[in-house]
């Protein structure tokens, strides 16, 4: 037991042995959180709780593989096995799978994934005859997944629709569930809906789960969203073993639904909380961590909380402004060249972290010039792609014959004479009689107002899937294989591909889909069909969500959103400008706490150099604009901003909150009072 505990500081010790009631362990940036996660699981089970009776709540698969890594390397594999450890999302998925007939769902319901939600959300736009222009399918998307968040329902939007738009968006959001449910197909919101519901409705499923997990964890405690605390409330409710672990200041996914006020109030919700701060940061040095505790300090709603650097002083932060992006791009370009020249780095140590899509391909220009290898975080996933994405349909189609989205994708792919005018007409019909277009096909009444070849055509198409209707079990890969040829798949790469370089290169990408099948049936007891499109549904959205630094020696391009979680010893933060950072729909939306919490991320991605850069003017919309330091950076060196310094959106001038939480405009500090020092260069 000591020696499980040696190498924690106090503050770490007491968050890992403090076993009963509820805990808040604030961690911030660089503290050793996930030490300390698996730690304390360790610890519990060693003073005598059955790994069975724990549960640990993550947001990604790689962070809970991670967690499951350690802490079996602490009390061994065979403990550890017992653990539950996992997403939000996949512990739903269980649940809902094991009690679907309580939860209101088909035995073999399938996941749609964000792009299947997309391909939903235009069809229920076409259903009701509302053009593309009127809204943006991706838009419409965003806004029902964050009502659903928010524990919204359509009915209840439409209620209180407050004008057309939301009018629109309602009689949208009510098409779109009718589409999924006439599909027997979830989303990602659902998943905790529908689960969140059973809990509530059936006290059986809810005692057990209250019996069985009697200590909960919850890692990254800032991103839960409303349906996401109210599941843990319930589980972990009655005894209050609940210990959950975040940092209100790196709460940045407002926009997809994570409410910072369920941690901001945790105290309030478990009452005898114990709250334990990490404050003893082990990735940044003392001036990076100066910079980021003067810029998040002027937050007011957040725990109090100062990061103290282990590492020491170190280098003083630099700030370049350029003239234009293009210099911007050039300075950095240049002396990331110089420094890997002189054999001072590597590529791979290098992060230009961006607020906004467009600002990277500044950087990628000037990297090309110089030969500068690098990556851009964010292209197009390996679950994105069309021949992968194909499969994934034909396997979902084959696991649950009334998936529309993907009888729709793959019923003419390849050609099979099935024109778009008939599939048209058959989506028409359906939406008239509320039932899906697989349904119009099979009810001979409704399928006499299709041509004839067409029915046929469809008819051959589910015979041929009809065979392959029975889960193969651990016999997926020949399975897979077996359906691929039946359909003649390969046909459609050669037909999309004429390029023989491309066409092969697209065909490895199905051959991928293989050996991931190859490995699901090899790691998963009892693996089918259904397991491996579950794993699927989840990697993909994962790929998305948490984007993987590649293990090559780049300079690495990313948003500041992606690099959350990520670390690098030298970070270039760009264009950190007024309407950029904080971003102009922010400010005009009056959430520019969370662009300062965005600011405080990139800031401490950085363990030993932090570059910040800047313009003097930028191109916007095809014209040149004159550029204002954000101020942020005002607040970094605890200094007003000048008489002829403009705010994004005509904003008041930032300002500093004092100890005590008195708020004051900022006044001007020297080095010597200590302000974060940043020698500034013009380029």
């Amino acid at each position: 037991m000591t020696d499980l505990l040696k190498g924690l500081n106090p503050e770490q010790k007491l968050a890992v042995t403090t076993r009963e009631g509820p805990v808040l362990v604030l961690a911030g940036a660089g503290s050793g959180k996930t030490k300390v996660i698996t730690v304390r699981m360790a610890f519990l089970m060693l003073w005598g709780v059955h790994p069975e009776n724990i549960l640990a709540m993550t947001f990604t698969n790689k962070a809970a593989g991670e967690m499951r890594e350690r802490v079996a390397g602490l009390v061994g594999k065979d403990k550890a096995k017992l653990l539950t450890v996992g997403t939000f999302h996949s512990f739903c998925v269980k649940l809902l799978r094991a009690h679907a007939a309580e939860a209101g769902l088909a035995p073999n319901f399938t996941i749609c994934d964000s792009s299947d939600q997309l391909a939903a959300v235009k069809g229920a736009l076409r259903e009701l005859r509302i053009g593309e222009a009127s809204i943006q399918p991706s838009v419409l998307q965003g806004r029902i997944s964050l009502m659903k968040n928010k524990l919204m329902s359509s009915e209840s939007f439409l209620s209180t629709a407050a004008g057309d738009e939301d009018e629109l968006v309602g009689r949208a959001w009510k098409m779109y569930e009718e589409h999924l449910r006439r599909a027997r197909t979830v989303d990602f919101d659902d998943l905790l809906l529908f689960t969140l519901q059973l809990l509530r409705t059936n006290e059986k499923v809810r005692t057990e789960l209250e019996h069985r997990f009697r200590y909960v964890m919850v890692d990254e405690y800032q991103d839960t969203n409303g349906p996401q605390y109210e599941i843990v409330k319930l589980i972990a409710g009655r005894h209050k073993n609940l210990c959950v672990v975040g940092d209100d200041d790196q709460s940045i996914y407002g926009w997809r639904g994570a409410d910072v006020t369920k941690i901001l109030s945790f105290e309030k919700d478990f009452r005898g909380a114990k709250v334990i701060r990490l404050e003893t940061n082990y990735r940044s040095t003392a001036e990076i961590l100066e910079a980021a505790n003067k810029v998040i300090a002027n937050n007011p709603n957040r725990h109090a909380k100062t990061l103290r650097s282990a590492l020491g002083k170190g280098e003083a932060i630099v700030m370049l402004r350029g003239d234009d992006e293009a210099s911007e791009a050039d300075a950095a370009a240049k002396e990331i060249a110089e420094r890997v020249r002189l054999n001072h780095s590597k590529f791979s140590d290098f992060a230009v972290l961006f607020r906004t899509q467009t600002q990277p391909r500044a950087f990628e220009e000037q990297f090309r010039l110089r030969a500068i290898p690098y990556v851009l975080i964010g292209g197009m996933s390996f679950f994105d792609r069309k021949e992968v994405r194909d499969v994934l349909a034909y396997l979902r189609l084959a696991n649950n014959p009334r998936d529309e989205v993907s009888f729709l994708r793959v019923v003419n792919c390849p050609p099979r004479g099935i024109g778009k005018g008939s599939i048209d007409k058959a989506v028409d019909i359906a939406t008239q009689h509320g039932i899906s277009v697989v349904k119009v096909f099979e009810t001979p009444e409704l399928a006499a107002e299709l041509p004839a070849a067409t029915v046929d055509a469809v008819r051959t198409f589910r015979n041929t899937l009809s065979v392959f209707a029975a889960d193969p079990g651990e016999a997926l890969v020949g399975w897979i294989r077996q359906l691929l040829e039946a359909v003649n798949y390969r046909g459609e790469v050669d037909r999309a591909y004429p390029d023989p370089k491309t066409r092969e290169e697209r065909w490895q990408g199905v051959m991928e889909v293989l050996d991931m099948a190859e490995n699901h049936v090899r790691r998963t007891r009892k693996a089918s069909l259904a397991t491996f499109l579950e794993a699927l549904t989840l990697d993909a959205e994962d790929s998305r969500g948490d984007d993987k630094q590649q293990k090559k020696d780049a300079v690495t391009l990313m948003t500041l959103h992606s690099a959350k979680g990520l670390e690098f010893e030298r970070v270039y933060l760009v264009g950190v400008e007024e309407g950029i950072l904080p971003h102009a729909r922010s400010v005009a939306e009056d959430t520019v706490e969370e662009e300062r919490r965005l600011m405080y991320v990139g800031i401490t991605r950085a363990k030993r150099h932090l570059t910040i850069t800047l313009t003097k003017s930028r191109s916007k919309y095809g014209t040149r604009v004159d550029s204002h330091p954000s101020r942020f950076l005002y607040e970094m060196k605890g200094e007003t901003p000048p008489k002829d310094w403009k705010a994004a959106g005509g904003a008041a001038p930032p300002v500093r909150v004092e100890k005590g939480g008195k708020r004051t405009r900022a006044k001007k500090k020297s080095a010597k009072s200590g302000a974060a020092h940043l020698p500034h260069k013009d380029l």
